[in-house]
């Protein structure tokens, strides 16, 4: 242990955006952290849940992570799982001076379709295993989740990541298409360029290469899609700029990637092909008072072999942790104090509930992720800006977890060596050699 001797110990659990931030400010002020990751790599939905065309981001997030856990103070244990490898119960009994939850959401939110649930796997797909599908199949010797894609597909979402699930639809099939025509375009300059301008430069079209496309289904409408944010004092005016951009968005997006968007439409219904699912049964709605409501009499069964569920991503609940719906029961949001269990603080999507990454960074940074959505346009526009912003919130909620170790009694050197005699135990039986740059040079991915 450097810096001589830490009189707080903070266990994170969780490496990635927010994880990575709160181990590093409080780090920076002297705190001993213990960094709990589940995987070989703490980059979270860096890695696993942002399309792999974006491949300078990435790499430049991973960084960024990654500088931010060599500090001297970071003690970093990977495959490592709270509440299945360690439980909560087993954490709180070695004496630390708090716990940080920066577990993320990984758990799609469930469609509220009954019985849709019987066709994963078959027909049926939820976001997050799509994408990682997508990030990870080209790896030799991958073993994850497999997806049978179908054209003709469709999308239920509405928040900016439903785009990059239409995206990943779209690029596969064009490609493979193209790819048996004998035109070989990489993935990536399709993303980069888009598809309407490959294909007219090659005198083809989506029917040429027998092809419908997917559909995008939103239950709101159009203006409501939120890509783009409207300022909490906003003028009648400024709301309507910011619909007429959306608007101007979703167009320019459609027409780049060649997708079809229907708005004021919501499932109510599936269709079967024996165990497999063969459609869905849509709805028109009405937007009333900002709530999609179901209109009867409107139900339109919607043939299609391949439907996906993008509709957010949720925490996974922790034993001994209340839930408040689907995220952590919070004391008090300015913290990120988790109720009924003093010095257990939640930070990230565990808060939030949103699986992106923006919003992550703003709250990872804050009890130390819309990011993750917010540059699924396939561009990082205003994301410096955005990190920037998010680095001032960060040091204020990280802030005040300092305050509140500082108010309270200081561990001994000898709870301390404790702490990390059980840390470093961990660490072996997780073949990780005490050095986190030489441990992610041996574990890192090479480049797909």
């Amino acid at each position: 242990m450097s810096q001589a001797s830490p009189q707080h110990v903070v266990l994170i659990a969780g490496g990635a955006v927010a994880g990575s931030e709160a181990a590093f400010q409080l780090a920076q002020r002297g705190i001993l952290c213990i960094v709990l990751e589940q995987n070989d790599r703490p980059y979270g939905k860096i890695e696993d849940g942002l399309p792999r065309w974006h491949v300078n981001l990435r790499l430049q997030e991973e960084k960024k992570i990654d500088d931010k856990l060599s500090h001297p103070l970071v003690h970093f244990l990977p495959r490592t799982k709270l509440s299945q490898d360690l439980s909560l119960e087993e954490v709180l009994g070695w004496g630390l001076s708090a716990v940080v939850l920066a577990l993320g959401a990984w758990r799609d939110r469930p469609l509220p379709l009954p019985g849709v649930d019987q066709f994963v796997g078959r027909g049926f797909y939820y976001q997050n295993p799509l994408v990682y599908w997508f990030n990870h199949y080209p790896e030799a010797g991958y073993q994850g989740p497999t997806v049978e894609l179908e054209d003709g597909a469709i999308v239920i979402g509405g928040g900016l990541a439903s785009l990059d699930v239409v995206k990943i639809l779209m690029l596969e099939a064009v490609a493979q298409a193209l790819a048996a025509r004998g035109h070989s375009i990489a993935l990536y300059e399709l993303e980069r360029r888009g598809i309407q301008k490959v294909l007219s430069e090659l005198d083809l079209t989506l029917a040429g290469l027998g092809l419908t496309g997917c559909t995008l289904i939103y239950r709101r409408r159009m203006e409501d899609m939120p890509l783009a944010e409207v300022p909490d004092d906003a003028t009648p005016q400024q709301v309507e700029r910011t619909r007429q951009t959306r608007r101007k968005l979703l167009q320019n997006f459609a027409e780049k990637y060649l997708f079809t968007f229907q708005d004021q439409r919501v499932p109510v219904g599936c269709l079967a092909d024996g165990d497999r699912l063969a459609g869905l049964t849509l709805a028109a709605t009405e937007v009333k008072d900002g709530r999609a409501v179901t209109l009867s009499g409107t139900e339109q069964n919607v043939p299609s072999r391949m439907v996906v569920s993008s509709i957010g991503s949720i925490p996974e609940p922790i034993p001994g942790i209340e839930m408040r719906g689907e995220t952590y029961r919070i004391k008090e949001q300015r913290t990120g104090e988790v109720e009924g269990l003093e010095g257990v603080f939640a930070v990230g999507n565990a808060v939030t509930g949103k699986g992106n990454i923006l919003v992550s960074l703003k709250h990872g940074r804050v009890v130390s992720q819309h990011m993750l959505e917010h540059y699924l346009l396939g561009t990082a526009s205003g994301y410096e800006e955005v990190l920037a912003d998010a680095a001032t919130e960060a040091r204020e909620r990280v802030g005040a977890v300092a305050e509140r170790l500082a108010g309270q009694a200081r561990l001994s050197g000898e709870r301390v060596a404790e702490i990390v005699v059980k840390v470093k135990a961990l660490q072996e039986r997780a073949g990780y050699p005490g050095d986190y740059r030489q441990w992610i040079e041996r574990v890192r991915l090479p480049q797909v």
